[in-house]
């Protein structure tokens, strides 16, 4: 049995140490703040993330209250036309094994939270800021900020996109500003209009800018996320902003889509980072896990559903000794770096459909009207369908083909 130190009590974090737990290790999770708990509004969880949380006893909890999805819809933002839907319904979850389903990033959390406080093999401890890690032949620690040490046979960051454990590990600085900013609120459902409220996860794509709305929390609220390219240089996160200023960023979008932005009352914004892609995070008996190994904008709705697979992924192969730990960890980030990778790079460029006006947006209408329900899920089969947390498996080694090259590209978010 290996005792595992695990640096950040996120969604990726309690996934990770519930994964080792199954394996007979115990897990120490180091939270900086004060308490467990999670921020944000609606996440998406496709098939893939899913299949993950079933492998960690929680599968059925989110089906069941999660919102099931009809469809991924495509709208023209700008005349309002309705240009594509990938259905999600019939075949889809015949092909790839589950629903997509949205639920509030809140109940996702509290779930694998709940889960890590009813498992004996994993102590959770807040007010734990990481300093630094340190290691031997036969131990990794980490300091606190206080001063403390926690040892154990493996140290695992899942503390974010400014992860210290990286900071050490990959030294590559700051995360990469986009450009790009998102801003967020949530909407009682009573107050959208009847004939909007879509069980979909719903696209305006717009000249620079689109506008994003999903049911969130059982269908109680609607989630709303538009994105603009403003040449953002400063990466700030979940900052008050007045509706005017909202308004005013996606004045190109239409009536129907500006209709729905106008629900919006207490937003904040959020100006995107990700990183480069490296080839190696680990270090011996170290290793980064979500976020803090490949954190990517949020445009393929991913980012939550890797660190999933990371931690389901990362238990299987601990499952050994402690002396072997390096290895393990080792051939963890031989067989993870490749898809994430992918999607990280995909996320960055599914701004090249999303985002084109004139000429480019009538051709992008085209090109997606055009796609048949099977081609369109072929698109996301290698993202959605994987059950296989490691290298790809058959049937999953083309990506999904760039809209700039003349074909389809269709992230899900």
């Amino acid at each position: 049995m290996a005792k595992v130190v695990i640096v950040g009590g996120g969604i990726g974090g309690l996934a990770a140490a519930l994964a080792v737990a199954a394996r007979g290790h115990r897990a120490v999770v180091l939270e900086r703040g004060g308490e467990f708990a999670e921020l944000g509004a609606g996440i998406q969880l496709a098939p893939n993330g899913i299949h993950a949380l079933d492998r960690l006893g929680l599968g059925a909890q989110v089906r069941e209250r999660g919102v099931h999805i009809d469809e991924l819809r495509f709208m023209e933002g700008v005349t309002g036309e309705h240009v594509a839907s990938l259905p999600l319904k019939g075949a889809y979850p015949l092909r790839f094994g589950n629903p997509y389903v949205v639920v509030h990033r809140g109940e996702l959390y509290g779930l694998l939270l709940a889960a890590c406080r009813a498992d004996d093999a994993v102590e959770l401890r807040a007010g734990s800021a990481v300093r630094s890690y340190w290691q031997d032949g036969a131990a990794a620690a980490v300091r606190l900020t206080s001063g403390e040490e926690v040892a154990g046979d493996a140290v695992i960051g899942a503390d974010g996109v400014h992860s210290a454990v990286r900071r050490q590990l990959v030294g590559d600085g700051e995360p990469r500003v986009s450009g790009i900013t998102v801003y967020r609120t949530v909407v009682p459902m009573e107050r959208v209009p009847v004939e909007l409220r879509w069980n979909a996860v719903t696209w305006w794509a717009g000249p620079g800018c689109h506008f994003v709305h999903y049911a969130i929390a059982g269908g109680r609220y609607l989630n709303l996320a538009p994105s603009v390219e403003n040449g953002a240089t400063e990466a700030v996160s979940g900052v008050p902003v007045g509706a005017d200023q909202v308004l005013s960023a996606f004045a190109p979008l239409g009536r129907v889509a500006r209709r729905l932005l106008a629900l919006g009352e207490e937003w904040r914004s959020w100006v995107l980072v990700d990183r480069d892609p490296v080839p190696v995070w680990t270090d011996g008996r170290v290793a980064l896990l979500g976020d803090a190994a490949h954190p990517m904008l949020h445009y393929a709705a991913q980012g939550a559903c890797q660190a999933l697979e990371d931690a389901v992924l990362l238990g299987d192969l601990l499952d050994g000794d402690a002396d072997t730990v390096p290895e393990r960890l080792s051939a963890y980030n031989a067989q993870r770096r490749d898809r994430t990778a992918r999607l990280t790079h995909l996320a960055r460029r599914s701004t090249r459909l999303w985002h084109p006006a004139g000429e480019a947006a009538k051709a992008r209408n085209a090109l997606l009207a055009g796609l048949t329900e099977s081609e369109l899920h072929d698109q996301v089969a290698w993202i959605h369908g994987t059950r296989h947390f490691g290298t790809p498996e058959d049937g999953q080694q083309s990506d999904t083909p760039a809209a700039a090259d003349g074909r389809a590209d269709t992230p899900p978010q």
